[in-house]
């Protein structure tokens, strides 16, 4: 090539072409596409191991120009002189690929896109940034957009060119820190990375993509490009009713779920379920039994299966483990179809060190904090989120609406609400950075868990959410606008605490541990309360709940039985952990299934029974829901009888045109003749009891029974009950 062809060709400085090849340029839009030169086009074209390039007319599809390689490492130019539209021919070794040139479009994103996402506000950004199918100018591709704004080159990889990262280098919009590029002819479907090469010029690890909305499944790591296609969603009348949950005036009862142990199929290498088959068979199951809600341990793509999904890496991504996000999609479809809500465990608080992941994610602490006194959890060793940088704390909002609205997901329920909320959390004197006010709460955190639960409440009525919160912070469950945190409900931790203390205790000793039953009343209405039995407490070292109780086999299981009885009558909405409701006889293992023979045995059958009668009665009456959240729908029956071990309960209707009266027996010995004082005259239906023949109990009972003139515990009439051992009965007054 003559120098004045190269000098047409080129006319760049030499630095900035040696920059492109070397990856250090930070807008190869300069250099690569379509560039006016005098008179004339040039187009150049980065393109390491082609062999022939040639510019295809975009109208007439003929050759316009074979293009020259004119600089090292791959960068080829021709004069195409007035023309327009065109496409570039690649020869490769092993093939021949056409497809219009990534660098002949303009800017991508607007800058109200770049705006909101500086300041944390854009709460669509999985449609903003990631992988977003595409056409632009009657071309199909797909729209790529990081946030990396310390990166000296960020380039898309995959299979479409050989996870090449001198292929596809992006454009930087300063503004926002946002790299950004069109690939033409890429769809749903075609794996991806990002390849990033920091400010000190190293090459960093191959990226998963932050809002990617399709993962590879583990152990593989690369983003998929999702589909924009709309789901065909049923559920628009599920949507719109049920707004009723949030505010707690229906019953609440939450099967809480590890998809992978659920259910394995032995016989095809112990696999676990897809999600169209849990569709077939986990949700008909949890329908029948009458829960309300199917709580999902983290779904989320993870890297990790042994962390049960609780260190994520893809916050906007269903995992891959058990399908596609539509089918994903079709589960929550038909979750709604069979009246269940849909709650997903969902983790802001800290995410894993995988090199792949976010750590570190442009060569700075971007997602992190930099100060490991902030950034690290030496319980997890994982990373902290920054809350106070807006681009993190918008990442966070947004996935958690993707969930709520694109997957129409129900609830949220928040992980590990206090290791973010206070900054000496598991940390020595010295270990931790005080806030600007010399304290130990974490501000950013308050403010970032108010503001995410007034836009969750704002743009999505039909949700809720529900906070994994240990400690005595005040006001969880209050409105932002009054102090509090603005979750619609809290875990009651210490109500499972002593409730199981007191379970595990032999009825013997039970008499000395009698206010560990009645303490959680003291506080019960001091926030909006959920009483879980949940995963943690079945844990590797924990045994199951049937291994906590005291007692030959047959006590085991009516001690359980009692239990199930008492929380179910207690305030509160309920959760249990998947197993338990068939009495799992060993503590839960991930790798494993639930034992689902043991219902074969009539105990274990009976238990099930038990529960799905327990979920029912609540359902069917009112009495034993409005007194969840709201003091008057509650009243201690019996309170003080340590010295039997003797526990009743009213529970009433916001009408108060019933009442339930729930009364619990905690030792081995039947209860004859015993007094409970009611409050109307009449007839009293026996509507459960624990220790009925068909769950395996002894079948001492009341059926139904009416009052006696004899006062008792401050009423003028009582029932004289037969309490039978181990066991909680319910009785039913109706006006």
């Amino acid at each position: 090539m003559n120098l004045e062809r190269a000098d047409l060709l080129l006319n760049i400085d030499h630095g900035a072409l040696q920059a492109l090849i070397d990856g250090r340029h930070g807008d190869p839009f300069m250099i690569l596409g379509r560039h006016p030169v005098g008179e004339t086009n040039v187009v150049r074209a980065l393109l390491p191991g082609a062999t022939a390039v040639e510019v295809i007319d975009g109208d007439s599809n003929g050759v316009v120009a074979r293009m020259e390689q004119v600089f090292g490492g791959g960068l080829y130019a021709a004069d195409i002189g007035g023309r327009g539209n065109y496409r570039l021919r690649i020869t490769w070794p092993d093939a021949v690929q056409e497809t219009e040139d990534p660098y002949s479009f303009g800017l991508l994103l607007g800058d109200l896109d770049l705006h909101l996402i500086s300041q944390g506000t854009h709460y669509d950004l999985a449609r903003a940034l990631g992988a977003q199918p595409m056409d632009i100018d009657g071309i199909s591709g797909v729209r790529f957009a990081v946030w990396a704004p310390n990166a000296r080159r960020v380039s898309v990889v995959g299979d479409f060119n050989s996870w090449d990262g001198r292929r596809h280098p992006m454009r930087l919009r300063p503004s926002a820190g946002i790299w950004e590029l069109f690939i033409p002819r890429l769809g749903p479907g075609d794996r991806y990375k990002l390849e990033i090469i920091d400010s000190n010029g190293h090459v960093l690890p191959q990226k998963a993509d932050p809002v990617a909305r399709a993962s590879e499944a583990a152990p593989s790591t690369a983003s998929i490009v999702a589909s924009n296609k709309p789901f065909r969603w049923s559920d628009d009348e599920w949507m719109r009713k049920h707004q009723a949950a949030r505010e707690g005036r229906s019953a609440m009862s939450v099967y809480e779920v590890h998809l992978e142990s659920w259910l394995r199929i032995a016989e095809e290498g112990n696999r676990n379920l897809s999600w169209v088959e849990l569709s077939q068979r986990l949700v008909p199951y949890a329908a029948d039994l009458g829960f309300t809600h199917i709580e999902l341990l983290p779904i989320m793509e993870h890297p990790f299966g042994g962390s049960w999904g609780y260190q994520p890496l893809g916050l906007f991504a269903p995992t891959g483990r058990y399908g596609t996000p539509e089918d994903f999609a079709y589960f929550v479809d038909r979750c709604h179809a069979a009246g269940l809500g849909v709650i997903l465990d969902w983790v802001p608080a800290h995410f894993p060190t995988d090199v792949w992941g976010l750590a570190r994610f442009d060569g700075t602490p971007l997602y992190e904090h930099a100060d490991p006194r902030e950034g690290f959890h030496r319980d997890w060793n994982t990373l902290i989120y920054n809350l106070g940088r807006n681009e993190v704390k918008g990442f966070l909002i947004a996935s958690a609406l993707e969930w709520l609205e694109h997957y129409h997901v129900d609830a949220l329920r928040v992980d590990a609400v206090a290791s973010m909320l206070y900054r000496d959390y598991s940390r020595d004197a010295g270990d931790w950075v005080p806030n600007q006010f010399g304290g130990r709460e974490n501000l950013e955190a308050v403010e970032f868990f108010r503001h995410l639960n007034s836009i969750i409440h704002h743009r999505c009525p039909h949700a809720f959410t529900a906070a994994e919160e240990s400690t005595a912070w005040p006001g969880v469950t209050k409105q932002p606008e009054e102090g509090g945190l603005g979750f619609d409900f809290k875990w009651n931790m210490g109500w499972m605490h002593d409730s199981l203390h007191y379970m595990q205790e032999d009825p013997v000793y039970r008499k000395y541990h009698h206010g560990m039953m009645t303490f959680g009343m003291i506080y019960a209405y001091s926030e909006r309360f959920m009483l879980p039995l949940s995963h943690d407490e079945v844990v590797h070292g924990k045994g199951s709940l049937l291994g906590k109780m005291p007692g030959d086999r047959w006590q085991k299981h009516a001690n359980l039985r009692a239990y199930y009885g008492f929380m179910w009558a207690h305030p509160g909405k309920k959760l249990i952990f998947m197993g338990d409701e068939i009495a799992q006889e060993m503590e839960w293992d991930h790798d494993g299934s639930i034992v689902w023979d043991l219902l074969d045995r009539p105990e274990h059958a009976g238990m099930q029974r038990l529960i799905r009668d327990l979920n029912h009665v609540y359902v069917r009456e009112p009495a034993l829901q409005f007194g969840d959240l709201n003091p008057q729908g509650f009243e201690w029956a019996i309170g003080d009888d340590a010295e039997n071990s003797i526990f009743g309960m009213f529970r009433w209707p916001e009408d108060r045109r019933s009442c339930v009266l729930a009364i619990s027996n905690m030792t081995p010995v039947p209860r004859q003749g015993y007094h409970v004082g009611v409050p109307h005259a009449g007839r009293w239906e026996e509507i459960l009891n624990t220790d009925a023949a068909c769950y395996g109990g002894s079948n001492l009972g009341n059926l139904q029974v009416w009052t006696e003139t004899v006062p008792a515990h401050g009423k003028e009439q009582s029932l004289i009950l037969a309490l039978p051992p181990l066991a909680t009965i319910y009785l039913l007054w109706r006006g």
